[in-house]
């Protein structure tokens, strides 16, 4: 049978995310109670890195230790793939000695052809198209204050990027409304909008997307790969910016997020990263709990296969 893996959030059934959203948040607890967590004596994460990452890299390694396993830290310098080996053979290799495998790359292809070779299951830890790790996290936070998103609306503010197309996911998953500032011209993947047209919708005016929604996200202006058209893309994203006045138009008791890393004044207003009441800082520590939730579904799911 083949192995089970996590490319986007379309690779779980919505039961499925909200069950692991639930062991994530008693794995939570459990941590912070000092409960011994070590289930998976032995077992071996490989850990891909083709971007760097201080999140991803700190929440797997510690996520994969707290489990009682180990985790490898691989980037392109470290390995043949790196060196032009192809990625079905270097994913039939790496999937014979390790237990799970964490890539974190550029093409959405990769992580897909790797997944097809590889003898283990594998995790989607950041790919161009998609970061559906992060949106386990921006979902566990989200319920954690405010209870289900379930018939929500949330407003994404900025690039149609990867984090942006994962929330279009996840509109479909967690069942809500989901309304998309960004200048013209950035908008997100036209398919994945045509394929979700009953729940997403895109606009070029932050203050309207923002008019009633439960939870503001955003993110960097420029991601990686892109830094060469940073002058350029703060031209055209300076009114898109997450701030005080922009939480004004939400609900009330309105959540806002980012992902991390943030530029402090450009994408979000260093007041609201902040505030006393963000919870951004927990939106990262939520990747921790999220990613051991998943680990620990992928590695049942390889044990009973």
């Amino acid at each position: 049978m083949a192995p089970r893996h996590f490319l986007t959030l379309l690779d779980f059934s919505p039961a499925e995310l909200d069950a692991l959203l639930d062991r994530a948040s008693e794995l939570k607890r459990g941590h912070r109670a000092g409960e011994d967590q070590r289930r998976f004596p032995g077992k071996v994460l490989g850990m891909v890195f083709a971007k760097s990452s201080t999140r991803t890299r700190v929440s797997f390694e510690a996520g994969m230790a707290q489990l009682g396993g180990h985790a490898m830290f691989l980037s392109p310098n470290d390995t043949q793939l790196g060196r032009g080996e192809p990625i079905e053979d270097s994913a039939r290799v790496i999937s014979s000695m390790v237990d799970v495998v964490m890539i974190r790359t550029f093409g959405h292809d990769i992580v897909e052809r790797f997944a097809v070779s590889s003898s283990v299951p594998v995790i989607n830890a950041l790919t161009d198209s998609f970061h559906p790790c992060q949106l386990l996290a921006d979902m566990q936070t989200y319920r954690e204050h405010r209870g289900s998103i379930a018939g929500r609306t949330v407003c994404w503010v900025g690039d149609g990027n990867n984090m942006c197309q994962s929330y279009i996911n996840a509109a479909r998953q967690f069942d809500f409304e989901l309304r998309i500032a960004c200048p013209p011209g950035f908008e997100p993947d036209a398919a994945l909008l045509a394929a979700n047209g009953d729940r997403v919708s895109v606009g070029h005016d932050p203050a309207a997307a923002a008019t009633g929604a439960d939870l503001l996200v955003t993110d960097v202006w420029a991601s990686m790969g892109q830094e060469a058209e940073q002058q350029d893309r703060a031209k055209a994203f300076a009114p898109f910016q997450l701030n005080a006045e922009l939480l004004t138009r939400a609900a009330p008791g309105a959540l806002y997020m980012h992902c991390l890393p943030a530029h402090r004044g450009e994408e979000i207003s260093a007041g609201l990263m902040d505030a006393p009441d963000s919870v951004i800082w927990e939106e990262a520590e939520n990747r921790l709990h999220a990613q051991k939730a998943l680990l620990e579904a992928l590695l049942d799911s390889a044990a009973n296969a």
